[in-house]
């Protein structure tokens, strides 16, 4: 698991985002401006989270003509670090309570649930 990823504020993340759904390096006018768009963030928000994910190296700032910057954690690096805090925190641990809580309170749906026993079935040597 990336500690790196550990280090991301819910804030930075949006931040983080840009740069995953981009997948190359990005100008800093880029990001401001797709930044801007997406919410009510001035200039120098943007600017100040960029400088903290660079400061924890999460993020890599190459000086070209402008400054680039580029995510050194991926966003499935992210994700699993989330999950599993998630589970650790909410489930202590178990996957399968997670799992439960979600076929208990309805939040999956006949498909949803299909495509979990697929899943499932990855490793089964039975088939």
């Amino acid at each position: 698991m990336n500690i790196l990823a550990s280090k991301i504020t819910d804030s930075e993340v949006e931040v983080m985002r840009v740069m995953w759904e981009a997948d190359e390096d990005l100008p800093i006018s880029e990001i401001i401006k797709t930044l801007e768009q997406k919410s009510s963030w001035e200039t120098s928000t943007i600017k100040t989270l960029l400088r903290r994910l660079c400061n924890k190296g999460v993020v890599l700032a190459i000086k070209k003509q402008v400054f680039y910057y580029k995510p050194l954690v991926s966003e499935l690096e992210y994700n699993e670090y989330i999950t599993q805090n998630l589970i650790d925190r909410l489930y202590s641990g178990s996957a399968k309570n997670l799992v439960a809580s979600l076929l208990g309170s309805k939040r999956l749906d006949d498909e949803d649930i299909e495509e979990l026993r697929n899943l499932f079935k990855v490793g089964d040597s039975d088939e």
